[in-house]
């Protein structure tokens, strides 16, 4: 598991942008209960800013041209063909932690 953020730079019920390495993700953190999400940040139909996206019902709304993808698995609720990559992730001693490999 790979240490990403500290919980308390992450806005809840919102994305965070996070760059670790050569990487983009998008790091999702929500309350009652509180959980987190990491996934790449960019929207496979043309690289939009998923860590800008709205947050509603367990999905992120990409805010360029509103494709909708499960925050659990990644796949578009448009199209089951289109996906972003998703990492296990947990909080931990007040950072957040996930499986990057």
């Amino acid at each position: 598991m790979t240490k990403l953020i500290s919980v308390d730079r992450c806005r809840s019920g919102q994305g965070t942008f996070v760059v670790y390495g050569d990487r983009e993700l998008a790091v999702f953190l929500l309350e009652s209960p509180e959980r987190v999400f990491v996934m790449d940040n960019a929207c496979p139909h043309a690289s939009g800013n998923l860590s800008g996206g709205e947050i509603r019902d367990g999905k992120v709304d990409c805010p360029w041209h509103h494709w909708e993808f499960e925050l659990s698995t990644g796949v578009c609720t448009h199209s089951d063909r289109a996906r972003v990559t998703c990492y296990q992730a947990h909080i931990r001693d007040g950072y957040v932690w996930a499986a990057l490999s």
